[in-house]
Formats: structure tokens, sequence, C-alpha cells
């Protein structure tokens, strides 16, 4: 690769500064101190908030620690007189900031917002809470990088990190989230939480029981569950329903026969000899050459599934690439792929996070190596991610992080029954551990469910009412988006 990158850049000149001088005694945390600011929404305009900053201890448990500062923004609930407790939004990754998930979907949570204050934390090394931030080769190149290569670049990348990685784990955030929850005056929070979220949130519930009134686990990681081994099955499992929903889709099968084939085709073809396509960069129309093999091809189709509206492409830009011969549409996809990952994780935190709660496990994880080759994905990831975690600092992880978890709180589970990542399996052995608990599996769907069909105001009437007993008659509606036939449209 001749040029180098940054995994994630929208937050470096917020993160610059953040770490202070001062020193905590052990496990104190500081006032927030407040500004007025505006949240820009997903549906357009500007909410009114309130932003600030609490300082914690690095290491909360060493008097001597030096401080970081937490960004906390609060939205406040339309009501004169609000709720007493607030949503609180824990984002995914991870390595993602609460403040964009709220910022790109602040719409579905309209109707929570009518009667509580909504509440973002960027969790530590995410955002603008001192983010963990560093140079790194690219994303789909890391796959085909040599073990040794690897380990030198996440050596570099630690050299850079504005903070100590071993205290960026789940385990340190949920102190984090009380001490705020503590300082905003709530006596409990109620939780939306999506996809790696799901671990904070499970695990928030484990340590402070009375502090959680109700909770959402979209895309559910359960607890004891090492992520990791088997992330290849499970995109290959999804993309295998995408293929296998067009065959069975008369207008879809007509337009795009054998695309399965048609995948495997391309893909040997890309691996014998990758494509140089210039195009314009479909943001900035700025004309640039880009290598396009085979993982740059899986990074993008993975990247798709991950909604049904983006796979309803899949099959008519496979169709375009390998039949065609117009690479360019896939190679488009590929590049806002690349950018979207850039500005939505803090790869640094990332890997504090999988190097010290999921890598020790990994071994427990009964995948074999002849299964991840099967896939398209292969085994690749695996070793790229052994490669890093094998040298970088494992954090602080509770003793009982893994153990089985048991709570009478209400919680609601949401799962997409294609999700890639997070497959309704893990939601239905996550419900184990909530006798109050209820799982929704909404049909054709990818990662995420908060936004789809009439989902927000199921939300609502769970948060307001604190109990799984909704009514949700109006998913039942629900189904995946219409195979794209052709860049103008689905059929008719």
């Amino acid at each position: 690769m001749k040029k180098r990158r940054r995994f994630h850049t929208a937050f470096s000149c917020a993160a610059a500064g953040l770490l202070l001088a001062s020193g905590f005694a052990a496990g104190a945390a500081g006032p927030i101190d407040w500004t007025e600011c505006g949240i820009d929404g997903a549906m357009g305009g500007t909410a009114s908030a309130r932003c600030g900053w609490m300082e914690v201890p690095e290491n909360r448990d060493d008097p001597a620690s030096r401080g970081i500062r937490l960004r906390v923004t609060v939205i406040p609930a339309l009501r004169l007189q609000p709720e007493k407790d607030a949503l609180v939004i824990l984002a995914g990754g991870p390595g993602q900031a609460a403040n964009d998930v709220y910022a790109s979907a602040s719409g579905a949570f309209a109707a929570i917002r009518r009667d509580r204050d909504i509440v973002l934390v960027d969790q530590r090394g995410t955002g603008q809470s001192n983010a963990l931030n560093c140079a790194f080769d690219d994303d789909a190149e890391i796959l085909t990088t040599a073990s040794q290569q690897l380990q030198d670049a996440a050596r570099q990348c630690l050299a850079t990190l504005q903070g100590d990685p071993r205290f960026y784990t789940t385990s340190v955030a949920v102190r984090d989230l009380d001490d705020v929850r503590a300082a905003l005056g709530y006596e409990a929070f109620s939780i939306y939480s999506v996809s790696y979220g799901t671990r904070v949130a499970q695990h928030y519930l484990r340590r402070y029981p009375s502090r959680v009134r109700a909770a959402i686990l979209d895309g559910a990681v359960p607890v004891d569950l090492a992520l990791g081994p088997d992330i290849a099955l499970r995109a290959q499992n999804a993309l295998d329903s995408v293929f296998q929903h067009c065959a069975d889709d008369k207008l879809c099968a007509k337009a795009f026969p054998s695309v399965k084939e048609q995948f495997d085709a391309l893909r040997a073809r890309l691996q014998r000899q990758p494509l140089q396509v210039k195009l314009p960069d479909p943001l900035t129309a700025q004309v640039q050459q880009t290598s396009f093999g085979p993982m740059q091809l899986n990074a993008a189709v993975r990247l798709l599934t991950y909604s049904d509206e983006t796979a309803s492409l899949l099959p008519l830009l496979i169709h375009q690439a390998q039949t065609a011969q117009q690479p360019e549409p896939m190679v488009a996809q590929y590049m806002m792929v690349k950018r979207s990952m850039e500005q939505a994780l803090s790869y640094g935190m990332h890997f504090a996070v999988v190097c010290s709660e999921d890598a020790p496990r990994w071994d427990l994880e009964k995948v074999s190596t002849a299964s991840l080759d099967a896939t398209y994905l292969g085994a690749s990831f695996m070793v790229g991610m052994r490669a890093v975690c094998d040298i970088w600092p494992r954090g602080i992880v509770d003793d009982d992080f893994n153990a089985p978890l048991k709570s009478d709180a209400p919680v609601l589970i949401l799962s997409g029954s294609n999700d890639p990542v997070t497959p309704a399996e893990y939601g239905q052995r996550a419900l184990a551990s909530y006798p109050n608990g209820r799982h929704l599996v909404l049909a054709g769907q990818g990662h995420g469910q908060f936004a789809t069909g009439c989902m927000p105001r199921v939300l609502a009437a769970f948060v307001r009412g604190g109990t799984t007993a909704v009514e949700t008659k109006c998913l039942d509606g629900v189904k995946p988006a219409p195979f794209m036939l052709s860049f103008t449209g689905a059929g008719p």
C-alpha cells in the first residue's frame, strides 16, 4: 500500500487536548461543565441540547491517575415535567460514539423524547471522549498483510495513542456511565443499546441492577459469547440468504440468474488480478484510481448486507461487475463503505475491547479453519486479529464479565432474521437471562431494528410503560426491500 490513512479521522481534532494533568481520588469523577449547544437531527433541523464535559480518572483505581474528559450531551424532553428516568443511548462498534448514533437517527427517538430526556455519553476512547485514533493500513488490505507487518503497524499505532488502552474496556466504561447518571441526578436510566452497546448495557445491568428501569438490546451480544471466530460464518449465512431470496423472487431470478455463481466467478477473477478502476469519488466527484481486489469486494459485500435496503442492490451490483463487465458501481459502493468505516470507529478503542474481552476466549469457540475457509471472508479476519491481539495490551475485565446473568428488569431484544453479525439466535440466547424479557425478530432485516417500520412507536410504548407487554402487530407487515432490477428502481 503506497498511502497510509487514519482509520478514523472524524474526531481527531475534537479529541486533541482532552487529557488533563490533574490527579483524582480513586474512582472519583468531577462535575459536568455545561454549555448550550445544538444537535443536528437525521431529518434536518437542530435540537437544543446541553453539551458538557465530565472529568474522570483514566485509571479509576489509581488516585494519581491523569484525567480524561467524557463528552456528555442531554437533549431535554419536550414535556415541561419529564419522567424521572432518562433514556441513555449506548453505541456499537466497539468504537462508535453515541452522539453520532443519535445524530444519524434522531427521528427514531422522537416519540421517546416527548416524555423523557435523552442522554448521550461518548464512551471513553470514542468520539469526543479522548478518542483512541491512530494511523493504520486500509481495513480491507489489513486482511492480506503478513502477521509481522500487522504487528509492526499495531506497535506504531500504540505509540501514537493519547491514552493507555488497558483502561478503555467495558468494565471501566460502565463505571463512567454510572458517574454520569449520578451527576445528572437521575435515579435510574432506561437504555437503548445496539450491537456492541448491548454488551455495555448488560454489564451495566450486572454492576448496577437498581439503576436500570428498562433496557432495549438491538442486535444482542450474549454475555457469554466471544465475538470473532464465527463472524465469517454469520456473514456467509446472510449473503446466502440474499442469494436464496433472489432465486425465490421471480423478477430477481429472471434478471440475475445464477447470481451466486456470478459472485464466485467475480471473486476468482479478482483473486487472479485486482482491477485498477478510475471513477469519480461518490461524494467529492474527484476522479481517482482505486485498486479493487477480493478483499475490497468482501468489505463492500459484508457492509451491504447490514441493511435490507442495501442488500437489495447486491444482485444488480454483482451482475454489473461480472456479467456486464462494469465494476464501477460496486467499486463506488466500496469507496462509500470505506469512508463510513473511517468516520464511524475509533480503532484503538476497538482493539482495546476485542483484544481484552474476546481474544482470550477465542480458543473456546469451536470454529474450524476449514469452515472459515468455505466462506467468502475466509480465515483472514481471524488471522489478522490474532496478530494484532498478540501484541495489544490486555485491559481490565471484571472477573464475572462472562458469567451467567439473571435480571428481572424488563428487557426488549430486537433481531433481524438476516443480520450478518448478531443473528436472531444470539437474541434468543440472550433472552435466557431475562425472565421479563421479550424477543422480536423482524423478517428479512439486517443489523439494527430501531428505525424499521413502526418500531419507533413500539419502543416508545415499551419505555413509557416499562413492560414488554406492548402491542407489536404493526410489525407483522415488515418485509425486506424489493430487489433493485436496475439503477432506476425495483420491478413493476
